[in-house]
């Protein structure tokens, strides 16, 4: 959760208006290791206290790697150059100056941005799409039938409604819930398996 330092690479702006997911990549000594998780941890606790934080986390590729991956997201370039310029976040990297040894910072906007890697990570470290699909219908599924199983015992006319409005108003529900909430939360949630090392 850090920002473009001297010698970083930050990819074009990102569009106003769609989500933006801040990519770091970053070099930790071993034995720095509980310093650093306890500043990223402190870092991200102050980040959600700001409007349009949508999540994070951040993994290694093994158990001896010095290489970490971080990825945080906000709900649009706004609101995450907020944070980015505030006092809070200021202070936060003053503190862990000292804690790591290298940075690279990346920003990319949409979904895609959940899936994507550092691109200085190995070629094939993306996760394959077939897990990509997996990971979107964790999440669609339960939410759709929530929605349907919610519409159909609380709207009396919604069986017979006609098929195209009915569509239009689910997905005009489902897509930003997915966006939003549903799909930040999933991928963060089995991001091990997302990006476990190819046989």
């Amino acid at each position: 959760m850090t920002p473009a330092e001297p010698g970083d690479a930050v990819t074009p702006q990102a569009t106003i208006g769609l989500p933006v997911t801040v990519s770091i990549t970053r070099l930790v000594e071993p034995d720095r290791i509980p310093e650093v998780t306890r500043w990223v941890q402190s870092g991200v606790n102050l980040a959600n206290r700001y409007p349009g934080f949508l999540g994070s986390g951040w993994v290694r590729s093994h158990a001896t790697s010095r290489e970490w991956h971080m990825l945080y997201r906000f709900a649009d370039h706004t609101t995450l150059a907020t944070w980015e310029n505030s006092d809070d976040r200021l202070r936060w990297l003053d503190e862990g100056r000292d804690l790591v040894v290298e940075s690279r910072v990346e920003k990319r906007t949409g979904i895609e941005g959940w899936f994507d890697v550092p691109r200085d990570a190995p070629s094939d470290s993306a996760p394959p799409r077939w897990k990509q699909a997996v990971s979107i219908w964790l999440g669609f599924f339960p939410v759709n039938l929530v929605f349907t199983l919610l519409v159909t015992a609380f709207v009396p006319f919604w069986p017979t409604f006609p098929t195209v409005p009915k569509v239009l108003l689910t997905t005009l529900v489902l897509t930003p819930v997915m966006t939003f909430w549903v799909l930040p939360f999933v991928t963060r949630l089995i991001r091990p398996w997302l990006l476990a090392p190819r046989r």
